[in-house]
């Protein structure tokens, strides 16, 4: 037989065939956390199968007496009339097919299989390993809640229910990877979002046909939207906020959340979307506008800092006289283009280098880079202190943009944009510039509109 009639078999009567089959697919034996529990129910033999770390003991052991008390006379016709008379739990149902009572028993539903019953009880008391709901480390608010996404996609629905108590608001769980089956929910106002892109994401999901979604959210988005390399800027807006999910939602924008990953997916994305972030919903209007401003400033100038100050050393007679204080005084050893690509690098390899440092050790290594990369560095000839302090700049106000995959892409349009000016002066100014401007203007993304909410062919 093959497999795929094998998935549609039917659950046996027999409980001695169903349990043949459930050991003959599961590692009973040889695997320690696959549990087979058998057990004298009504005068009736019967099993459970659960993964042990993923069942709730209190719970199973008042579901089990419970149901040993049932004498044999008692015993129901058939298994959903035994669910209703002898379960008592909320989240109980009979499974009619070996696919679905595998897919519970490994994702942590506790099944159970009666002697006469043509028909598998499968009972959700599962519970998984899980942090505590805090405050996400990068989407920090100073007025805002404390919460954040954790990886348990239940938990990460009841925080945004939580916010929004309206019929409405639908949370619709598919499941993607042949061997992961990862569970993904499609979150949305009903009445709010827009429906040629939910009928899009929805059936897009659905016609993913890959092994597993190994890294999660990121799996998941290569797989819905093909991006093309050579196009940094990111096709998705991402946040580990729950409030911030939450109006979205209320905006009528679609989220996606994904088992094992403490972030949510928001559709569609523009370019206003992606450089907001949840400050912006807590302050005042003149406060919140001024916030927006000077983000959208600062962004700029990451960008074209550095490129325009590479463009007037080439072109000294350019600089007016009232900015003649910016120009390079001291000699210049290493040229301006060689000193602005190896700041880019060391500013990254600092970058990763505190990621991977232990807490204990962060502030020793912050003040040897603050030594070695700030006066040394100009001491020794490598570098011009005009450079370190435009550098300098760059690398904070990276910061101030809240999304990761947006400031590379930056980064990478900066780059692109030095590399230019340096070759072709002015003329590879304007060029980069363009091409800025084009991979704004035609950054296609999953809703088939670009960054400025314009919609492409």
């Amino acid at each position: 037989m093959s497999e795929n009639k094998a998935e549609k078999r039917k659950v046996s009567a027999s409980r001695e065939d169903n349990a043949a089959y459930m050991n003959k697919v599961l590692p009973v034996q040889e695997s320690f956390d696959v549990i087979q529990r058998d057990m004298l129910i009504g005068g009736r033999m019967s099993s459970f199968y659960f993964i042990d770390g993923f069942t709730k003991d209190e719970v199973m052991l008042k579901i089990m007496d419970s149901m040993m008390k049932v004498k044999e006379e008692e015993m129901p016709a058939d298994a959903a009339q035994f669910t209703r008379t002898c379960v008592p739990y909320v989240e109980v149902e009979v499974l009619e097919d070996y696919d679905a009572v595998l897919r519970g028993v490994l994702s942590g539903v506790t099944c159970l299989f009666i002697d006469g019953y043509e028909g598998c009880i499968a009972i959700d008391c599962r519970t998984y390993p899980a942090r505590s709901v805090d405050e996400p480390s990068k989407d920090k608010s100073l007025r805002g809640s404390r919460d954040g996404f954790v990886e348990t996609i239940v938990f990460n629905t009841a925080l945004m229910r939580r916010r929004i108590r309206d019929p409405r608001l639908v949370m619709e769980m598919l499941e993607v990877g042949d061997s992961s089956r990862t569970d993904v929910a499609v979150c949305y106002m009903k009445d709010r979002a827009d429906q040629e892109l939910l009928h899009n994401v929805i059936s897009r999901i659905r016609k993913i046909k890959v092994g597993d979604l190994r890294m999660n959210q990121q799996s998941l988005a290569e797989c819905l939207f093909r991006r093309k390399w050579y196009n940094p800027f990111p096709k998705f807006k991402y946040t580990e906020r729950p409030d911030t999910a939450a109006a979205c939602l209320l905006e009528g924008k679609v989220v996606i959340l994904v088992d094992n990953s403490p972030s949510a997916m928001i559709l569609p994305t523009s370019i206003f979307d992606i450089i907001e972030e949840a400050n912006d919903y807590y302050f005042p209007t003149l406060t919140n506008v001024y916030l927006k401003f000077a983000r959208g400033l600062i962004t700029l100038m990451t960008v074209f800092l550095t490129p325009v100050f590479l463009l007037f050393m080439q072109n000294i007679q350019w600089l007016p006289e009232s900015f003649a204080f910016v120009a390079v005084k001291e000699s210049v050893n290493v040229p301006l283009i060689f000193q602005l690509l190896m700041l880019e690098i060391a500013i990254d390899g600092l970058r990763l280098a505190a990621m991977s440092t232990p807490s204990m050790l962060s502030t020793p290594l912050s003040v040897i880079a603050g030594l070695v990369m700030g006066e040394f560095s100009v001491q020794s000839g490598w570098f011009n202190s005009e450079v370190m302090l435009y550098m300098a700049f760059v690398a904070v106000a990276n910061y101030t943009q809240p999304n990761f995959e947006l400031g590379y892409a930056l980064k990478f349009m900066r780059l692109e944009l030095l590399v230019l000016t340096a070759a072709f002066n002015w003329i590879g100014f304007i060029i980069g510039c363009a091409i800025i401007i084009y991979s704004i203007c035609f950054n296609k993304t999953l809703s088939g509109r670009n960054y400025l909410n314009v919609k492409l062919n």
